[in-house]
């Protein structure tokens, strides 16, 4: 399954100490393709495995984080350092487990929402309807 995280509304380059706010996808420990935290958009694709099991499906795959029966992905939020070093002080959590079950057998499901927090800050914690929006796709 093609999965694909479509995040708006970024907070800026600024938050705190972090003068170059970045936010990727995380891949196993890496956190890959970051965008500037003043992009008008954030756009993440990626496969997902999903294995049918006794106890349904299961998401797998180097995108995918947590034990079976609680999946989920990772935005990370980050300061991209001048030297290319990255700095992470945040993350937010995907709830994939959550999909709704009519969707899970589709080519690509669509993660829509916003990045910036009710308080101008990158959005972060667990991220579950309604602030996090399921789309199947083709």
């Amino acid at each position: 399954m093609r999965v694909r995280i479509v995040g708006t509304k970024l907070p800026g380059r600024k938050f705190g100490a972090a003068e170059n706010v970045h936010v990727g996808v995380q891949r196993g420990r890496e956190v890959v393709d970051q965008v500037p935290g003043d992009a008008d958009s954030a756009v993440f694709e990626f496969d997902v495995t999903v294995a049918e099991t006794a106890t349904g499906p299961d998401f797998r795959g180097p995108y995918v984080h947590g034990r079976r029966g609680a999946r989920f992905l990772y935005l990370s939020w980050g300061n991209l350092e001048a030297d290319g070093s990255w700095s992470m002080f945040r993350r937010a959590k995907l709830h994939i487990c959550e999909l709704p079950s009519d969707m899970v057998g589709c080519d690509t499901v669509e993660a829509q929402l916003t990045l910036t927090d009710e308080c101008g800050g990158p959005r972060c914690a667990s991220v579950r309807p309604p602030l996090l929006t399921w789309v199947a796709g083709t």
